[in-house]
């Protein structure tokens, strides 16, 4: 399985004591993963498991033993839109890993946002524009969505949000490890 994530962005809030999340993660928006190679994904490259109905959780750190929400569990929405997929959940606070995560976010630990998926065969292109080698992602299918410390793109960052204005928002630019841009 693969991760990645470009120009995401993950808006945490609480409400009546349920923490709410809410996400985009952009199709279009170009990467580059290391010198010379590129990657984007197309609209509604990640359309077929999630108009499926099949299970997709959230997650910490990409860690399937600190499941955060899931659509079988009827606390992760996602929705692909020309634009984007759009990802809304709630997270029970009551786990350790939840608490841990929520902390960290708090603390500026925790600011990526990070899918899990895999391409099938067919499901994407490789062309060259000049010196660079350009990955367009067309078909993925999508299992999970983490929260990450380092995103596996350097855009993909979680924000935090305490009711202020789209123009209030400024995206954290921390430092990121260029040798941590797939794991497989």
């Amino acid at each position: 399985m693969l991760w990645g994530g470009n120009l995401g962005t993950l808006e945490i809030r609480a409400e009546g004591g349920a923490t709410h999340l809410s996400a985009r993660f952009p199709y279009q928006a170009e990467t580059e993963l290391a010198p010379g190679r590129r990657e984007v994904f197309a609209p509604h490259a990640f359309r077929g498991r999630i108009e499926a109905g099949e299970e997709i959780h959230l997650l910490a750190q990409h860690d399937y033993t600190k499941p955060l929400a899931s659509t079988a569990a009827g606390t992760l929405r996602l929705r692909s839109t020309d634009l984007a997929v759009e990802i809304e959940a709630t997270v029970d606070a009551s786990t350790t890993w939840a608490k841990d995560f929520l902390a960290a976010h708090r603390a500026g630990l925790i600011r990526g946002l990070s899918p899990g998926f895999r391409v099938p065969s067919g499901g994407d292109k490789v062309e060259r524009r000049g010196a660079d080698l350009v990955r367009t992602v067309t078909q993925a299918a999508l299992f999970e969505v983490s929260a990450v410390t380092v995103p596996a793109y350097p855009s993909a960052q979680i924000e935090a949000r305490a009711w202020e204005t789209h123009q209030d928002r400024q995206p954290y630019r921390g430092a990121v490890n260029p040798l941590n841009r797939w794991r497989l």
